[in-house]
């Protein structure tokens, strides 16, 4: 099963409307934003990174950058930076390296939301791929993640 398969079913279970759009295939979720005509705030980004030796997700608007300082004294860790590919490209089998989506908790990873992506009405993200996102209301994202909402990215 796709990581996009396995997605509509987990959403399909728990009652989800969302919408699948294809694009051209694009790398960068800002480039994904302008493709799709997405405001970038919209548009959430999976970035992982390595908090004191365990992996954890962390997710943004597209044009955000994670602060790891702001990162390291909200989750209280001693150490964090920026996990590599192969670090993690083993937890998400059925996905392109990069087009993870959002839900971590299909992957028994912990996911963080930085707050600025937290108010937003609706998010699109990666569907597994370069070629195809996924938008659903806000509220169901978090009534099926439950992820734990800080404050990690740089000021703008």
């Amino acid at each position: 099963m796709r990581g996009r398969e396995r997605l509509e079913a987990y959403l399909r279970e728990n009652g989800v409307h969302y919408d699948v759009t294809p694009h051209p295939e694009a790398y960068t979720a800002q480039e994904i934003a302008a493709v799709e005509h997405v405001p970038g705030q919209q548009m959430a980004k999976v970035v992982m990174a390595d908090a004191d030796g365990r992996l954890i997700m962390l997710v943004l608007p597209a044009p955000a950058r994670v602060d790891l300082v702001r990162l390291r004294t909200a989750l209280g860790a001693k150490t964090v930076r920026l996990a590599r590919e192969e670090e993690f490209a083993s937890l998400f089998p059925d996905c392109e390296v990069g087009a993870m989506p959002p839900y971590g908790n299909l992957y028994n990873v912990p996911v963080y939301l930085d707050r600025s992506l937290a108010d937003q009405p609706r998010i699109t993200f990666n569907a597994g791929t370069h070629r195809e996102t996924m938008t659903v209301k806000a509220e169901d994202y978090h009534r099926l993640v439950r992820p734990t909402i800080l404050e990690f990215t740089a000021p703008r």
